[in-house]
């Protein structure tokens, strides 16, 4: 697993939506995107 620096171009990758769609953050190229990660809810952080 290689760590991404901070202002690095992410790598693409593709995630269900809440609509159930396949999404791909090669498909929001040119649109603002902001990307959040959190531990699973109920977790001691």
């Amino acid at each position: 697993m290689s760590i991404i620096e901070k202002g690095a171009v992410a790598p693409d990758f593709k995630l269900e939506s809440h609509t159930d769609e396949s999404v791909s953050l090669s498909s929001l190229r040119g649109k603002k995107v902001l990307l959040v990660f959190y531990p699973l809810d109920f977790t001691p952080t």
